[in-house]
């Protein structure tokens, strides 16, 4: 491993992507500005109770009226790449046609704007802001959502197709069915394991579905979608956490990439997932899968899974790092470099898998200001220990070609409000000034070739 010690940007390759990611909800604001509908989450957030300390999204990070701002960190960083998320919400303010102008507008300016500074723009479909219309009838666990998003994809295939080369379709479908039709903790809010098998099944077949589309309209663009995924270590060689493991896997990661590469649901492994097939009609395998340009994985940390008789349905039960001895962030997730390399290990030996993007790398910790410089060497160090693995499973002929930081600047996150910081700028939120971090210059200065991984 020595060998690591040393990499620089051109060890990665020419043709590598770096950069940043950002969703629509976490940085826009102008939550009802300019005839946007309202969201799942504008609703879900106006819930007290529902996020830290009460706190909400209708000014964000105010990346709807001062985009140009954040933009121009991006060139002061040497950022190369913008992922964002379009807000549906904002461009069909109902979920389906009449379009907003004006919604249409700003990510006109936006797109453009980027173009002008030599970023590339890197646009996602779908970051969870689901249209509140549209859950009023159901939402993901109707399957006509599935018409209803492919129409949304096709609108934007057609619009900003001219000036938009790379396309990803979903946002992490396995938090958004898990944490917000399964557990509740998310919008819209709704449990249950018939909610959560639906709307599982319906976001695979959405996903395949634009992905065809966006193909189709784009026959010369970059078409990926990206999975949030978690290296699953058992808590011990016990047989029964060997296999409760198995099952967090399955579920986790397995039961989202393995649809879309047409190989179905891996009903094998975790018998409850056979309860989703009720809601499968006789095509739907052939449906549900496409062959995208790349697949976008999201990689923060890993999680140790124990056997449990008192868990439905997985029988098994996560070991939180807090009560591990173990280095963790703000989020309460374990630092845990070796996972980047074991996941694009595991997810390599598929072997129908198109090129790897890792869409979504990061880490909140406690930053420190002091002297007007904000001290976080602990994100720096995870990122470097990130890259350093990622390299490692790239030597072994893993064909990852893209690595992006989340994310630019602090944002709102999700049920942590603003409490948990992951961005290279920080954002004092009463004034919105931002300061670059440290991080931020330590990721100039790797991406200009004036630092190494060592």
């Amino acid at each position: 491993m020595d060998s690591l010690m040393d990499l620089n940007r051109p060890d990665f390759g020419k043709d590598f992507a770096w950069g940043v990611s950002t969703a629509a909800f976490q940085i826009e604001g102008a939550h009802d500005k300019d005839g946007k509908g309202l969201s799942i989450w504008d609703v879900f957030t106006d819930s007290k109770s529902r996020i830290k300390h009460g706190q909400h999204a209708k000014t964000a990070c105010d990346f709807y009226n001062a985009f140009e701002r954040d933009i121009d960190f991006l060139t002061q960083l040497s950022i190369p790449n913008f992922r964002f998320s379009l807000s549906w919400p904002r461009i069909f303010p109902s979920g389906m046609r009449p379009v907003n102008p004006k919604g249409i507008a700003f990510y006109d300016r936006l797109i453009d704007h980027l173009l002008e500074r030599g970023i590339d723009p890197w646009v996602t479909l779908y970051h969870w802001d689901l249209p509140l219309e549209l859950e009023k009838k159901g939402g993901w666990t109707n399957r006509d959502i599935v018409e209803w998003f492919s129409e949304y994809a096709l609108f934007c295939a057609r619009h900003f197709g001219d000036r938009v080369q790379n396309w990803m379709v979903m946002n992490e479908p396995s938090v958004f069915t898990g944490a917000g039709y399964f557990l509740g903790i998310h919008a819209p809010g709704k449990r249950g394991l018939p909610n959560f098998l639906k709307a599982v099944h319906q976001a695979t077949l959405a996903t395949a579905s634009a992905g065809k589309i966006l193909k189709s309209e784009l026959p010369h663009a970059n078409i990926g979608t990206t999975l949030s995924c978690t290296h699953i270590t058992a808590n011990s060689a016990s047989p029964k956490d060997v296999l409760a493991a198995d099952r967090v896997n399955t579920l986790l990661n397995r039961s989202f990439i393995e649809p879309l590469l047409g190989l179905g649901y891996p009903t094998e492994n975790l018998s409850v997932l056979k309860k989703i097939e009720k809601y499968m009609q006789p095509d739907d395998v052939a449906n549900m899968a496409f062959d995208f340009d790349f697949i976008g994985l999201q990689c923060y940390t890993r999680e140790v899974v124990k056997s449990s008789i008192f868990t439905p349905y997985l029988r098994a039960k996560l070991v939180p790092a807090t009560k591990r001895n173990v280095a963790f962030t703000e989020m309460g997730w374990e630092v845990f470099p070796e996972s980047m390399y074991e996941l694009l290990k595991q997810f390599s030996r598929y072997p129908n898998l198109p090129k790897i993007m890792l869409t979504e790398n990061g880490a909140a910790f406690k930053d420190v200001i002091s002297g007007g410089k904000v001290q976080d060497e602990k994100r720096i160090d995870y990122i470097k220990q990130h890259l350093k693995q990622l390299h490692r499973a790239k030597t072994e002929g893993v064909n990852v070609n893209g690595y992006f930081v989340w994310t630019l600047t602090d944002n709102f996150e999700w049920a942590e409000g603003y409490n948990a910081r992951f961005g290279l700028v920080h954002v004092d939120f009463e004034t919105q000034r931002r300061t670059v971090k440290e991080s931020g210059f330590w990721f100039r200065d790797f991406l200009d070739g004036l630092r190494s991984l060592g």
